[in-house]
């Protein structure tokens, strides 16, 4: 089978050929970004210092953790799982990943698949996999590819929910935060990891592999191939964040950013396609409790369904999200 196969139709604009309705990329051009790595800040789970993890969620919005306890070897097995999925027939991905698996393509999983390349403008050029965590243990298969697949993204998510919530207490101690207060403010049980794969493109300066944006999670955390392209915006400038093995990329996400009163903020970011290689990456994401409330001196009480809603309705009828901003005390009803 030739890769090209893999690839879901709306793709086989692949070599340089134009695509339709390429994504806008908000006022930042392609064209602004530096095409030098910039070193973020490292975090060293097994020595947290809370100096260090507060700065760089103030400065930065992310940071590179080390130490994070995940065996080389799961996130070496992981990868090729994922490689290995992402590189069957594209009807086969589409019979096999059923409930919970979610497969989807072209667009966020707010939209229906591939509809963005077909009509709307804010497409990425992607494809992925969405998989909630907690729906794991009742999964059966008689495919043995995705019962392996299933135990080891259920170990993966075992330790990711361990070093978010590591993180978030240490965070929370950083803040000051009341913990009584901020104890449903990260639900182990809202976490869901999500696969993606950018296939390579030749016109990269007409194409991104995902558009500008903030994570609306509590906190995302990344592991990148080798291929890179993953950027971030700061100084309002494109600052590529190149990947280093065996560590982990942390976000601040938008909710996050509503329980710190504005001193962490949520991330801006993107992901650039590479001229001759897809790129893959297993992205975990964790939210609040759904019931839990968010108060704010800056936003006003606001639940995780309550910004689930809106953001959804915002890109249906705007077409891109507008996040925290609809929450803010000031803003328009």
């Amino acid at each position: 089978m030739s890769n090209l196969e893999s690839y879901p139709p709306d793709f086989h604009h692949l070599n340089g050929s134009p695509a339709p309705l390429l994504p806008q990329l908000n006022n930042h051009s392609m064209e602004d970004s530096s095409s030098l790595s910039v070193s973020i800040p490292v975090v060293d789970l097994q020595c947290l210092s809370l100096e260090k993890l507060g700065q760089a969620c103030k400065e930065w919005g992310l940071f590179r953790l080390v130490n994070h306890g995940i065996p080389p070897s799961l996130l070496s097995k992981l990868e090729e799982y994922v490689k290995m999925l992402f590189a069957l027939p594209f009807e086969s991905k589409q019979a096999l990943l059923t409930n919970p698996f979610f497969y989807f393509w072209g667009t966020p999983v707010l939209t229906p698949s591939g509809a963005a390349l077909r009509g709307a403008l804010n497409i990425n050029w992607l494809e992925g996999i969405n998989v909630p965590l907690s729906q794991l243990p009742q999964f059966q298969s008689e495919d043995p590819r995705l019962e392996d697949f299933r135990h080891s993204l259920e170990e993966y998510g075992r330790h990711l929910s361990r070093i978010a919530t590591a993180l978030f207490e240490a965070m929370v101690k950083s803040l000051n935060l009341c913990p009584k207060q901020s104890e449903s403010s990260l639900d182990e049980s809202t976490g869901f990891v999500r696969l993606y794969r950018y296939p390579p493109r030749s016109v990269t300066d007409e194409a991104c592999g995902m558009m500008e944006h903030t994570d609306s999670s509590v906190l995302s955390i990344v592991n990148q191939d080798q291929v890179g392209g993953l950027e971030i915006l700061k100084d309002n400038k494109w600052l590529l964040v190149s990947p280093i093995s065996g560590t982990l990329l942390v976000h601040i996400g938008d909710m996050m950013q509503a329980i710190s009163d504005d001193q962490y903020m949520s991330v801006k970011h993107r992901v650039r396609v590479n001229k001759q290689e897809e790129r893959v990456s297993i992205c975990y994401f964790v939210f609040p409790a759904k019931c839990s409330v968010i108060r704010s001196s800056k936003y006003k009480p606001f639940t995780y369904t309550d910004f689930q809603e809106q953001v959804q309705n915002d890109t249906k009828t705007l077409g891109y999200k507008v996040g925290l901003d609809r929450f803010k005390l000031n803003a328009p009803l």
